[in-house]
């Protein structure tokens, strides 16, 4: 497979990226109207590669339409990647910053925008350092073209990676979601309160009227993708992938296969082909039974595996393509214990600011911990849990307690003898892996393993949690 963005051939400096061709999408973006690039993108159907799949020119699009002339918009680049299983990004900065910075360059021209923020964790320290490289390359270069660009160091929460919860770590807040989208309600707004950190500016010689100052926030892969299609054009782009999915998407791979791969593929190819042929399929003696897409979506079994890799042919299947992170398990696992495995790491990463969820997620958790240790059931744990799923989800601000309903359900639902096995009480694995990966080389992922461990609070320490709600 050859690998338009360069993960198998990095660029270690900017001549080198400009040399194959690099930084001539810029240039052709900068040529061109707003709306001629936003048309030229919408044409491409880049979709946002950060799990969502949103049309990057819809998105584009609505905030040069809401940006008035009292507003400063913003480029926010999200390389937070903290969903489990999930390498892309990284790998991606690692290889090739460029496109990435290229690409938020040209979402700048395309809205209008004065500054550009690339958003990641302060753990990610080999990318944090080549994305300030490539930047300082390109201001030296004459390329930022009065733009600032500043990369921000967040916390190494899950919900830093959620937009708006992002938008707060750049005002210097918590990783706490708004209920107010970023085109309607962006960065040091000086409207009303809306965010923890917002407030109307009534200092003398403060704005006459307040500004909303709408932002675009796109995945890093993304942005990536913007600068292929400016530089290679729409019909280049739709030639690769599926009419509802164009283009090529970077896909992980980890979990009980035999090595670990992050690579880019088009879209539309089968899911049991990728895993065969960049993972090489299941460990010896035994066959995949479930397949995760990260913790977004619920569960593929075995009969998945024919089902393309894009938005349609996994949603068709009952899936999603979320972050294009897939966790394969084999039929030596009992998916109550992978359910246990993803609530428990839900309700851990949950903020807490609407208590449906972090209470639900709690619920489900502990159920889940009494059925994989084998205690007697204590309530009708089946009823209970339907009834915490249901109710997980009541007045949310972010997906994160969607994804424990989608997600728990369909395992709990999608493999009834491993349920009934459990409920039996017979006793399972409370360590089976939801990979949280510190890097993948030479087909080895490396994980994160406690201590520190994270609580429900956020607070490290040096003991697992401890969960005591029953």
């Amino acid at each position: 497979m050859s690998s338009t963005l360069a993960l198998t051939e990095p660029f270690e400096t900017l001549a080198d990226y400009a040399a194959s061709g690099g930084l001539d999408g810029l240039r052709r973006a900068r040529a061109m109207t707003s709306e001629d690039l936003i048309a030229l993108v919408g044409e491409a159907g880049v979709r946002g590669r950060g799990g969502a799949g949103f049309p990057a020119a819809r998105k584009w699009a609505s905030v040069l339409a809401e940006t008035s002339d009292h507003d400063d918009s913003f480029v926010v680049v999200n390389a937070a990647e903290g969903e489990p299983g999930t390498f892309k990004d990284r790998a991606l900065i690692r290889a090739n910053p460029y496109a990435v910075v290229e690409g938020a360059l040209i979402a700048a021209h395309a809205i209008g925008a004065r500054r550009v923020v690339v958003a990641t964790k302060a753990i990610y320290l080999e990318q944090l350092e080549r994305i300030r490289a490539a930047v300082l390359e390109l201001h030296a270069d004459g390329w930022l073209a009065g733009l600032e660009v500043e990369v921000v160091e967040g916390p190494d929460h899950y919900l830093l990676g959620e937009e708006t919860a992002l938008l707060e770590v750049i005002e210097g807040e918590d990783p706490l979601p708004r209920q107010i989208p970023p085109y309607l309600y962006g960065l040091y707004t000086t409207g009303p309160q809306l965010g923890w950190s917002a407030g109307i500016d009534d200092s003398p010689g403060g704005p006459a009227t307040p500004s909303s100052n709408p932002v675009v926030v796109n995945n890093a892969e993304t942005l990536a993708h913007v600068a292929l299609v400016c530089r290679h054009g729409a019909d280049w782009y739709r030639a690769q992938g599926t009419s509802e999915s164009p283009g090529p998407t970077i896909v992980t791979i980890t979990g009980d296969v035999r090595r670990a791969a992050v690579a880019e593929v088009p879209l539309g190819r089968p899911l049991g082909e990728l895993i065969d042929e960049l993972a090489g399929g299941a460990r010896p003696g035994r066959s995949i039974k479930a397949v995760l897409s990260g913790v977004a979506n619920p569960v593929l079994s075995a009969a998945g595996l024919t089902a393309p890799v894009s938005y349609e042919g996994l949603g068709a299947a009952g899936s999603g393509l979320g972050s294009a992170g897939f966790i394969v398990y084999d039929d030596s696992r009992n998916m109550v214990d992978v359910a246990y495995q993803v609530s428990r790491f839900l309700h851990v990463e949950s903020c807490g600011q609407c208590n449906s969820c972090k209470l639900g997620t709690l619920d489900v958790t502990t159920l889940l911990e009494g059925l994989v240790r084998g205690e007697p059931a204590k309530v009708d744990v089946v009823g209970h849990l339907r009834r915490a799923l249901a109710g997980v989800t009541q007045s949310a601000r972010c997906y994160l307690p969607t994804q424990e309903q989608r997600l728990v359900a369909s395992l709990l639902d999608g493999f009834p003898e491993d349920l009934a096995e459990r409920l039996a009480g017979i006793p399972g694995d409370l360590d089976v892996p939801l990979p949280k990966i510190i890097d993948i080389r030479d087909g080895v992922a490396e994980l994160a393993a406690g201590p520190p461990y994270k609580h429900p609070d956020w607070t490290l320490r040096d003991t697992p949690v401890a969960l005591t709600r029953r």
